[in-house]
Protein backbone atom coordinates (compact mmCIF):
# COMPACT_ATOMS: atom_id res chain seq x y z
CA UNK A 1 0.00 0.00 0.00
CA UNK A 2 1.32 3.32 -0.63
CA UNK A 3 -0.25 6.93 0.10
CA UNK A 4 -1.22 7.53 -2.94
CA UNK A 5 -3.46 4.53 -2.40
CA UNK A 6 -5.04 6.13 0.79
CA UNK A 7 -5.06 9.43 -0.76
CA UNK A 8 -7.64 7.64 -3.74
CA UNK A 9 -9.53 6.07 -1.09
CA UNK A 10 -10.02 9.29 1.02
CA UNK A 11 -11.41 11.12 -2.87
CA UNK A 12 -13.56 8.28 -3.44
CA UNK A 13 -14.97 8.29 -0.05
CA UNK A 14 -15.26 12.23 0.54
CA UNK A 15 -17.77 11.40 -2.53
CA UNK A 16 -19.95 9.22 -1.20
CA UNK A 17 -20.31 10.83 2.30
CA UNK A 18 -20.80 14.42 0.15
CA UNK A 19 -23.84 12.38 -1.87
CA UNK A 20 -25.58 11.54 1.81
CA UNK A 21 -26.13 15.73 1.81
CA UNK A 22 -24.85 16.24 5.06
CA UNK A 23 -24.01 19.72 4.38
CA UNK A 24 -27.67 20.72 3.93
CA UNK A 25 -30.14 18.35 4.82
CA UNK A 26 -29.30 15.99 7.13
CA UNK A 27 -28.07 18.11 10.41
CA UNK A 28 -30.31 21.29 9.70
CA UNK A 29 -30.97 23.66 11.64
CA UNK A 30 -27.06 22.54 13.50
CA UNK A 31 -24.04 22.79 12.17
CA UNK A 32 -21.89 19.31 11.80
CA UNK A 33 -19.99 19.99 15.06
CA UNK A 34 -23.35 20.80 16.97
CA UNK A 35 -25.08 17.43 15.47
CA UNK A 36 -21.90 15.62 16.98
CA UNK A 37 -22.35 17.42 20.12
CA UNK A 38 -25.48 16.85 20.42
CA UNK A 39 -24.83 12.87 19.55
CA UNK A 40 -22.20 12.54 22.15
CA UNK A 41 -24.60 14.02 24.57
CA UNK A 42 -27.13 11.09 23.36
CA UNK A 43 -24.98 8.39 24.16
CA UNK A 44 -23.96 8.99 27.39
CA UNK A 45 -26.20 10.25 30.13
CA UNK A 46 -24.07 12.55 31.92
CA UNK A 47 -21.06 14.25 30.22
CA UNK A 48 -18.64 16.91 31.98
CA UNK A 49 -17.58 19.69 29.66
CA UNK A 50 -13.63 19.22 29.92
CA UNK A 51 -14.97 15.44 28.83
CA UNK A 52 -17.07 16.36 25.87
CA UNK A 53 -14.40 18.52 24.73
CA UNK A 54 -11.45 15.83 24.81
CA UNK A 55 -13.95 13.56 23.45
CA UNK A 56 -14.73 15.55 19.85
CA UNK A 57 -10.83 17.38 20.17
CA UNK A 58 -12.71 21.08 20.18
CA UNK A 59 -11.53 24.31 20.98
CA UNK A 60 -12.77 25.52 24.53
CA UNK A 61 -14.00 28.53 23.61
CA UNK A 62 -15.64 27.16 20.65
CA UNK A 63 -17.37 24.41 23.03
CA UNK A 64 -18.43 26.64 25.15
CA UNK A 65 -20.41 28.71 22.40
CA UNK A 66 -21.81 26.25 21.49
CA UNK A 67 -23.45 25.29 25.20
CA UNK A 68 -24.22 28.38 25.73
CA UNK A 69 -26.77 28.38 22.09
CA UNK A 70 -27.85 24.86 22.92
CA UNK A 71 -28.94 25.91 26.90
CA UNK A 72 -30.53 29.14 26.00
CA UNK A 73 -32.71 27.21 23.54
CA UNK A 74 -33.69 24.78 26.44
CA UNK A 75 -31.61 21.65 24.78
CA UNK A 76 -29.40 21.37 27.89
CA UNK A 77 -28.82 21.49 31.23
CA UNK A 78 -26.29 22.38 33.04
CA UNK A 79 -24.58 22.03 36.84
CA UNK A 80 -21.45 21.09 38.82
CA UNK A 81 -20.32 17.68 38.44
CA UNK A 82 -20.75 15.16 41.29
CA UNK A 83 -17.55 13.76 41.10
CA UNK A 84 -15.43 17.09 40.97
CA UNK A 85 -17.70 20.64 41.71
CA UNK A 86 -15.03 22.49 39.78
CA UNK A 87 -16.23 20.70 36.43
CA UNK A 88 -19.66 21.58 35.06
CA UNK A 89 -21.71 18.54 34.11
CA UNK A 90 -23.86 18.40 30.78
CA UNK A 91 -26.88 17.04 29.87
CA UNK A 92 -29.50 16.56 27.33
CA UNK A 93 -32.96 18.41 28.52
CA UNK A 94 -36.13 17.00 26.80
CA UNK A 95 -35.72 19.05 23.61
CA UNK A 96 -32.24 17.96 23.21
CA UNK A 97 -33.46 14.14 23.15
CA UNK A 98 -36.21 15.01 20.65
CA UNK A 99 -33.58 16.94 18.87
CA UNK A 100 -31.24 14.10 18.80
CA UNK A 101 -33.65 11.64 17.95
CA UNK A 102 -34.07 13.97 15.16
CA UNK A 103 -31.07 13.81 13.98
CA UNK A 104 -30.80 10.19 14.14
CA UNK A 105 -33.55 9.27 12.69
CA UNK A 106 -32.44 11.50 9.54
CA UNK A 107 -29.14 10.01 9.70
CA UNK A 108 -30.46 6.43 9.44
CA UNK A 109 -32.82 7.18 6.76
CA UNK A 110 -29.87 8.51 4.97
CA UNK A 111 -27.35 5.46 5.49
CA UNK A 112 -30.46 3.28 5.12
CA UNK A 113 -31.25 4.83 1.59
CA UNK A 114 -27.13 4.07 0.82
CA UNK A 115 -27.11 0.44 1.52
CA UNK A 116 -30.09 -0.15 -0.47
CA UNK A 117 -27.52 -0.04 -3.15
CA UNK A 118 -25.89 -2.30 -2.31
CA UNK A 119 -26.69 -6.20 -3.12
CA UNK A 120 -27.62 -8.05 -0.15
CA UNK A 121 -25.35 -10.76 -0.34
CA UNK A 122 -22.14 -8.19 -0.23
CA UNK A 123 -23.11 -6.70 2.99
CA UNK A 124 -21.39 -8.98 4.95
CA UNK A 125 -18.04 -8.24 2.77
CA UNK A 126 -18.97 -4.56 3.59
CA UNK A 127 -19.44 -4.35 7.13
CA UNK A 128 -16.31 -6.69 7.57
CA UNK A 129 -14.28 -4.32 5.42
CA UNK A 130 -15.60 -1.04 7.86
CA UNK A 131 -14.76 -3.28 10.95
CA UNK A 132 -11.16 -4.07 9.62
CA UNK A 133 -10.27 -0.31 8.66
CA UNK A 134 -11.45 0.54 12.38
CA UNK A 135 -9.09 -1.49 13.84
CA UNK A 136 -6.24 -0.76 11.66
CA UNK A 137 -6.62 2.65 11.94
CA UNK A 138 -8.47 3.55 14.98
CA UNK A 139 -8.48 2.86 18.50
CA UNK A 140 -8.87 -1.21 18.02
CA UNK A 141 -5.32 -1.11 16.91
CA UNK A 142 -4.22 -0.96 20.60
CA UNK A 143 -4.67 -4.63 21.15
CA UNK A 144 -3.21 -5.02 24.07
CA UNK A 145 -5.37 -2.53 26.16
CA UNK A 146 -7.03 -3.31 29.12
CA UNK A 147 -10.10 -5.70 28.49
CA UNK A 148 -12.81 -5.51 31.39
CA UNK A 149 -16.04 -7.71 31.86
CA UNK A 150 -19.47 -5.75 31.83
CA UNK A 151 -23.13 -6.13 31.52
CA UNK A 152 -25.17 -5.44 28.57
CA UNK A 153 -25.77 -1.78 27.61
CA UNK A 154 -28.70 -1.00 25.49
CA UNK A 155 -27.71 -2.31 21.82
CA UNK A 156 -25.27 -5.25 22.70
CA UNK A 157 -28.16 -7.83 22.75
CA UNK A 158 -28.19 -6.99 18.55
CA UNK A 159 -24.61 -6.71 18.84
CA UNK A 160 -24.31 -10.21 19.66
CA UNK A 161 -26.85 -11.54 16.62
CA UNK A 162 -24.95 -9.41 14.10
CA UNK A 163 -21.37 -10.38 14.65
CA UNK A 164 -22.27 -13.91 15.92
CA UNK A 165 -23.82 -14.28 11.84
CA UNK A 166 -21.03 -12.14 10.43
CA UNK A 167 -18.01 -14.11 12.18
CA UNK A 168 -19.52 -17.54 11.72
CA UNK A 169 -20.79 -16.88 8.01
CA UNK A 170 -17.28 -15.33 7.18
CA UNK A 171 -15.13 -18.09 8.74
CA UNK A 172 -16.85 -21.55 8.55
CA UNK A 173 -19.42 -20.19 5.67
CA UNK A 174 -22.81 -21.03 7.66
CA UNK A 175 -26.22 -19.08 6.12
CA UNK A 176 -28.62 -17.34 7.58
CA UNK A 177 -30.26 -20.26 9.88
CA UNK A 178 -27.87 -19.76 12.82
CA UNK A 179 -28.41 -16.10 12.90
CA UNK A 180 -32.02 -17.03 13.45
CA UNK A 181 -31.34 -19.49 15.72
CA UNK A 182 -28.87 -16.69 17.77
CA UNK A 183 -31.72 -13.97 17.42
CA UNK A 184 -34.09 -16.29 19.19
CA UNK A 185 -31.62 -17.10 22.30
CA UNK A 186 -31.22 -13.32 22.76
CA UNK A 187 -34.83 -12.64 22.14
CA UNK A 188 -35.87 -15.19 24.75
CA UNK A 189 -33.26 -13.94 27.16
CA UNK A 190 -33.96 -10.14 26.76
CA UNK A 191 -38.34 -10.95 27.07
CA UNK A 192 -37.72 -13.27 30.03
CA UNK A 193 -35.11 -13.74 32.43
CA UNK A 194 -34.21 -14.20 35.82
CA UNK A 195 -31.00 -12.22 37.19
CA UNK A 196 -30.67 -13.39 39.78
CA UNK A 197 -30.33 -17.06 37.53
CA UNK A 198 -29.42 -15.59 34.12
CA UNK A 199 -26.59 -12.96 32.76
CA UNK A 200 -24.94 -11.63 30.29
CA UNK A 201 -21.48 -10.80 29.69
CA UNK A 202 -20.01 -8.26 27.07
CA UNK A 203 -15.61 -8.48 26.97
CA UNK A 204 -14.88 -4.35 26.11
CA UNK A 205 -11.69 -3.45 24.41
CA UNK A 206 -10.98 -0.02 24.13
CA UNK A 207 -13.80 1.31 24.77
CA UNK A 208 -16.08 -1.01 22.44
CA UNK A 209 -17.24 -4.57 22.44
CA UNK A 210 -15.16 -7.71 21.36
CA UNK A 211 -16.72 -10.41 23.22
CA UNK A 212 -19.60 -12.08 25.15
CA UNK A 213 -21.02 -15.16 27.04
CA UNK A 214 -24.42 -15.78 28.55
CA UNK A 215 -25.27 -17.82 31.34
CA UNK A 216 -29.19 -19.05 31.22
CA UNK A 217 -31.04 -21.81 33.12
CA UNK A 218 -31.30 -25.02 31.15
CA UNK A 219 -34.39 -27.37 31.14
CA UNK A 220 -32.60 -30.05 33.60
CA UNK A 221 -32.90 -29.02 37.57
CA UNK A 222 -29.99 -27.31 39.27
CA UNK A 223 -28.52 -26.84 35.62
CA UNK A 224 -27.17 -24.21 33.63
CA UNK A 225 -26.05 -23.33 29.95
CA UNK A 226 -23.44 -21.63 28.86
CA UNK A 227 -24.22 -20.19 24.97
CA UNK A 228 -23.10 -17.64 22.54
CA UNK A 229 -19.08 -17.52 23.25
CA UNK A 230 -17.28 -15.68 20.87
CA UNK A 231 -14.41 -13.50 20.80
CA UNK A 232 -13.99 -10.73 17.45
CA UNK A 233 -10.91 -11.98 15.84
CA UNK A 234 -8.59 -9.25 16.70
CA UNK A 235 -9.07 -10.16 20.27
CA UNK A 236 -7.97 -13.38 20.41
CA UNK A 237 -4.50 -14.87 21.62
CA UNK A 238 -4.89 -12.67 24.89
CA UNK A 239 -7.09 -14.73 27.05
CA UNK A 240 -10.37 -13.20 26.80
CA UNK A 241 -12.61 -16.12 26.07
CA UNK A 242 -10.83 -17.79 28.98
CA UNK A 243 -12.26 -15.24 31.06
CA UNK A 244 -15.33 -15.18 29.85
CA UNK A 245 -15.54 -18.90 30.56
CA UNK A 246 -14.44 -18.78 34.13
CA UNK A 247 -17.17 -15.67 34.63
CA UNK A 248 -19.65 -18.13 33.47
CA UNK A 249 -18.28 -20.91 35.87
CA UNK A 250 -17.91 -18.53 39.10
CA UNK A 251 -21.45 -16.95 38.26
CA UNK A 252 -23.03 -20.68 37.88
CA UNK A 253 -21.41 -22.51 40.95
CA UNK A 254 -22.05 -19.21 43.20
CA UNK A 255 -25.64 -18.89 42.67
CA UNK A 256 -26.38 -22.81 43.37
CA UNK A 257 -26.29 -24.69 40.07
CA UNK A 258 -24.58 -28.25 40.03
CA UNK A 259 -23.89 -28.81 36.70
CA UNK A 260 -22.92 -26.05 33.53
CA UNK A 261 -23.27 -27.76 30.15
CA UNK A 262 -23.05 -26.53 26.96
CA UNK A 263 -23.23 -27.37 23.28
CA UNK A 264 -21.05 -26.85 20.28
CA UNK A 265 -19.67 -28.24 17.07
CA UNK A 266 -16.43 -30.29 15.96
CA UNK A 267 -15.18 -27.50 13.49
CA UNK A 268 -14.92 -25.25 16.55
CA UNK A 269 -11.50 -26.09 18.37
CA UNK A 270 -10.63 -22.99 19.59
CA UNK A 271 -13.31 -22.54 21.84
CA UNK A 272 -13.51 -26.61 22.47
CA UNK A 273 -9.71 -25.89 23.76
CA UNK A 274 -11.37 -23.17 25.80
CA UNK A 275 -13.91 -25.77 27.53
CA UNK A 276 -11.35 -28.48 28.17
CA UNK A 277 -9.26 -26.01 30.15
CA UNK A 278 -11.75 -25.35 32.26
CA UNK A 279 -12.89 -28.81 33.27
CA UNK A 280 -15.62 -29.57 30.61
CA UNK A 281 -15.87 -32.69 29.22
CA UNK A 282 -17.65 -34.48 26.40
CA UNK A 283 -20.85 -36.08 27.30
CA UNK A 284 -22.22 -37.10 23.80
CA UNK A 285 -21.79 -36.15 20.11
CA UNK A 286 -23.95 -36.56 16.98
CA UNK A 287 -23.58 -35.82 13.37
CA UNK A 288 -26.31 -33.03 12.13
CA UNK A 289 -27.14 -30.83 9.17
CA UNK A 290 -27.36 -27.77 9.87
CA UNK A 291 -26.43 -24.01 9.01
CA UNK A 292 -26.05 -25.21 5.60
CA UNK A 293 -23.21 -27.61 6.16
CA UNK A 294 -23.06 -31.07 7.64
CA UNK A 295 -21.59 -30.88 11.44
CA UNK A 296 -20.76 -33.10 14.37
CA UNK A 297 -22.65 -31.83 17.14
CA UNK A 298 -21.03 -31.94 20.44
CA UNK A 299 -22.31 -31.95 24.01
CA UNK A 300 -20.40 -30.67 26.89
CA UNK A 301 -20.21 -30.65 30.70
CA UNK A 302 -18.75 -29.63 33.87
CA UNK A 303 -19.61 -30.76 37.63
CA UNK A 304 -19.28 -27.90 39.23
CA UNK A 305 -19.69 -29.49 42.80
CA UNK A 306 -16.93 -31.76 41.91
CA UNK A 307 -14.63 -28.77 40.33
CA UNK A 308 -15.49 -26.09 43.55
CA UNK A 309 -12.89 -25.45 45.94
Amino acid sequence: MTVQDVRAFNRFYTGVIGALDYGRHLYAPYTLTESRVLYELAQVPHLDAADLRALLGLDAGYLSRILNKFEDAGLIERGPSENDPRRRRVRLAARGHEAAGLLDERARDTVGALLDTVATADRPRLAEAMRTIQDLLGEGRARSGEVVLREPLPGDLGWIVQRNAALYAAEYGWNADYEGLVARIVADFAEDHDPHLERVWIAEQGGRPVGCVMCVRDDTPATARLRLLLVEPEARGHGIGDRLVRAVIDFAREVGYRDLVLWTNDVLSGARRIYQRHGFVLAAEKPHRSFGKDLVGQDWRLELRATGG
